[in-house]
């Protein structure tokens, strides 16, 4: 046999049996134990963060367990710290998904930002987060101070807002000693709403305070589960006095569009009331993160 046709043969037999592996590979038979591979699934993970707080982290846990009823694999890393901690994770892309509050975001990324109202703040920190970095929607549910007074109180001089105050005489303001020089305090009362009111730093002990009757007004963080458990009314606060903080998702810009039909419906049904409920759980109950959020998403028809 010449050369050459020797060489024709060693072709044709190698592209026989190369054609015969390709059919192998792409056998369905349901006999063979081979399952053909789906490569347009999407099977990168979602890692979440939380800070170091309960409240943080059961909403955390609310992302992650309805992402994953969604088909999504989860990483959690929970408990992290405060900004200066996991805000570097977040940027770099270690972390892509992260429950934060608009109000305190906006100033960690432009201290010199003027805006009060939840719309406003909303539309300014979407301006201030760094390349790499969305919002999706925020959420009714807040974490912020506010002015509460009790249920009692509220009810003798029906009051609804902090507008309301200014009809009532011989007020006493309470809350941490620095309330008193910041610009939601005495003066911004003064100022903003025309209330006339005096001080008293009363720390730690401002609820016990309250319910006391010792002061009348207290500066509460509006998701303070004693704002149930002690039966107190939150004032609402029109003007813009205190800087909005709702909750908000804080994600990658890489992943925002595929996860938010998940997280956005979640922003939308956590209301300030059932945020203090979630904490209840939590502080009083002594219930799981893990648990509160599985319950949560099944009351509001999300898992």
């Amino acid at each position: 046999m010449s050369t050459s046709r020797t060489r024709l043969a060693l072709a044709i037999s190698a592209t026989a049996i190369a054609a015969l592996a390709l059919a192998g590979c792409a056998s369905n038979d349901p006999l063979s134990g081979d399952k053909p591979t789906d490569q347009s699934s999407d099977s990168s993970t979602v890692v979440i963060g939380s800070q170091a707080y309960y409240s943080n982290e059961i909403i955390a846990e609310i992302y992650a367990q309805a992402l994953e009823g969604a088909g999504y694999t989860v990483e959690r890393n929970f408990n992290i710290g405060q900004r200066d901690a996991y805000m570097p994770s977040l940027e770099d892309g270690s972390i892509d998904l992260f429950p934060e509050y608009t109000g305190n975001l906006l100033q960690f990324f432009d201290k010199n930002a003027t805006a009060t109202s939840p719309d406003d703040v909303y539309a300014a920190l979407k301006e201030a987060l760094p390349s790499g970095l969305t919002v999706l929607d925020q959420s009714p549910a807040t974490d912020q101070d506010s002015y509460n007074v009790t249920a009692d109180f509220a009810r003798e001089h029906n009051l609804t807002s902090i507008a309301d105050l200014a009809g009532v005489q011989g007020l006493v303001l309470g809350g941490a000693p620095e309330l008193e020089q910041r610009p939601y305090g005495p003066k911004g009362l003064k100022d903003v709403y025309g209330v006339d009111v005096a001080f008293n730093a009363t720390g730690d002990t401002t609820v016990d305070e309250l319910v006391a009757g010792t002061i009348q007004v207290a500066d509460v963080y509006s998701a303070d589960p004693l704002i149930k458990t002690k039966d107190l009314v939150t004032l609402e606060d029109p003007k813009g006095l205190f800087l909005a903080s709702n909750v908000v998702p804080l994600v990658s810009t890489d992943i925002a569009d595929k996860i938010k039909d998940v997280i956005n419906p979640i922003s939308a049904a956590l209301t300030p009331e059932g945020l203090i409920d979630l904490n209840v759980q939590s502080t009083v109950g002594q219930k799981s993160a893990k648990d509160i959020a599985a319950a949560w998403l099944s009351e509001n028809g999300l898992n």
